[in-house]
């Protein structure tokens, strides 16, 4: 082995490549280096910041969401279809850290439902009862300490908000008044109402993945970052995975090892899979593909959250937020009743003009609620679209698509806006900007403007959904293992069935806590 100026050796041949260092593989690289006899090479498709203090400051205010503004230079931009015609821009982070270096610090674990439906595919491994023991090992809970749900010595700091802000006191006093229960605690199983949202900021900074499980833990030798190195496909040799190609600086190399991980999210992993021959077969041979594996799962379904943002002006000047942009948060259900809490309605403390511009303060501009319908549903489509990896790959995600699904959305802006008009939150707004009463009370209407002004969660989950082996629907087991691919494995939040009722960056950890720990115990 050979230093590098990283202050960590290289490993010629790592025994694992772990392709992306964000919530699911920078855990997962972190744990796997607790074994001093594996070596373990991550790459990184951005810069990769060697200690905190490299982060620039916006990447760490948790007052701020760098994934808001467009164009930033740490995420990643893709076009995409909301719907037949909607385009939109979604984001995903393209340094250390990955999305939790760039997204609102959002750090809510998935629900016993959520575990239910995916155990039903994965086996008793994805059972919440069996997944507790790791998400309490993950965390470092500061409000609960160590206790039957919560864990005090994991790597992930976590805090709730404190209702100071004017705002976020009379969102609380209105969701109560109008019945629905108090939930304090997000990341218990408790029946879902109005409460503070858990999150990885803490004393005012956003610690991201990076930070918490690389930068954060004893340096160690076996574990090798490089950031700027993008790759663009797997080496499979004999129906195993032996390496990867990658760019860097322009020059394409391949790197081998002993096994592979893709962590590089839910649009990167299932295309790297793609232009390294493993998906639907008709589809990458028209392409000019090697079909190495016909996975027909891979790409065939994904699901998201579709939102929109409803904003409300203040009647007085508002203070900006003293440690973070988010308020509380409200979950309750639709009227479908399969799926408890599947509404969420999430308040933004900075104006959406401040976090599409990196300000935490504006000025007389309003303030909003990010009002998403968050029913586990698999709508979207992935395409791969040319041989050349720079060529990206086209994702439709169906939003809307049904009458239930429009109604749902109509339940939660009207939701919002009967919040809204109450006398108790009426004593710091004027009421809402839009959508004004006379589309508020017109079905057909209020779906032309929610189509007019959607967007999404950016909680992309299941283009590479797990389950078993012969199944044509799964493309991985419940330990992320490519079905036919022997040494190739993917982490990442691709390969959930359906997406969580709660966004995924904490089960996106969880994915790298779980994968890891299969590999250190050699679980079959």
């Amino acid at each position: 082995m050979e230093q590098t100026e990283h202050g960590r050796s290289r490993a010629r041949h790592p025994d694992v490549i772990v392709v992306g260092a964000g919530g699911s593989g920078a855990t997962l690289a972190a744990r796997l280096g607790e074994d001093s006899g594996r070596t373990v090479l991550v790459l990184e498709e951005g810069p990769a910041p060697r200690q905190p203090s490299e982060f620039t400051t916006e990447l760490l205010d948790p007052r701020l969401v760098p994934g808001a503004q467009p164009g930033h230079a740490a995420v990643q931009p893709y076009d995409v279809h909301l719907t037949p015609t909607r385009s939109y821009t979604v984001v995903r982070g393209r340094c250390l850290g990955g999305s939790t270096t760039v997204n609102g610090g959002y750090f809510v674990r998935a629900r016993r439902d959520d575990f239910d439906r995916w155990s039903a595919a994965g086996g008793r491994t994805w059972s919440y009862d069996r997944v507790l023991p790791l998400l309490r090992a993950l965390e470092t809970d500061l409000d609960h300490g160590a206790d039957a749900l919560h864990g005090d010595r994991g790597p992930v700091r976590i805090r709730r908000a404190q209702f100071r802000h004017p705002a976020a006191v009379a969102f609380r006093t209105a969701a109560l008044r109008m019945g629905f229960p108090e939930e304090l605690d997000k990341n218990a199983q408790d029946r879902p109402g109005f409460g503070p949202v858990p999150s990885n900021a803490v004393d005012g900074v956003r610690v991201n993945t990076g930070i918490s499980y690389l930068l954060g833990a004893p340096a160690r030798p076996n574990i090798l970052v490089e950031g700027n190195s993008t790759v663009l496909r797997v080496v499979v040799e004999r129906g195993r995975a032996t390496g990867v190609e990658v760019e860097r600086r322009g020059r394409r190399t391949v790197v081998r090892g002993g096994e592979v991980v893709l962590c590089a999210g839910a649009f990167r992993s299932p295309h790297l899979l793609h232009l390294s021959g493993i998906g639907p077969r008709r589809e990458l041979e028209a392409l000019g593909v090697a079909v190495v594996r016909d996975a027909p799962a891979v790409g065939a379904r994904f699901g998201d959250h579709p939102q929109v943002v409803l904003e409300w002006a203040p009647r007085r000047s508002m203070p900006a937020p003293a440690d973070s942009w988010l308020g509380g948060a409200l979950h309750l259900s639709s009227s479908d009743g399969g799926h408890a809490g599947d509404l969420e309605i999430l308040q933004s403390l900075v104006p959406m003009a401040g976090l599409m511009t990196g300000r935490v303060s504006v000025p007389g501009a309003p303030l909003a609620f990010l009002v998403s319908v968050q029913t586990p549903r698999l709508t979207g489509r992935m395409r791969t679209l040319s041989a050349d990896p720079a060529t990206p790959a086209r994702f439709d995600y169906g939003y809307l698509s049904t009458e239930k699904d429009r109604r749902r959305m109509r339940e939660a802006v009207r939701a919002t806006a009967e919040l809204v008009s109450t006398s108790d939150f009426g004593q710091v707004s004027g009421g809402l900007t839009e959508p004004v009463a006379q589309v508020l009370d017109d079905d057909r209407l209020l779906d032309r403007w929610v189509l007019d002004h959607l967007g999404t969660s950016h909680h992309t989950c299941g283009t590479v959904p797990m389950g078993p082996i012969g199944d044509p629907r799964t493309a991985v087991d419940s330990y992320g293992r490519v079905h036919g691919v022997d040494g190739l494995r993917v982490a990442d939040t691709s390969i959930l069935p359906t997406p969580p009722l709660r966004g995924p960056a904490a089960t996106a950890v969880l994915i790298g806590e779980l994968v890891s720990d299969a590999m250190r115990r050699g679980l079959t």
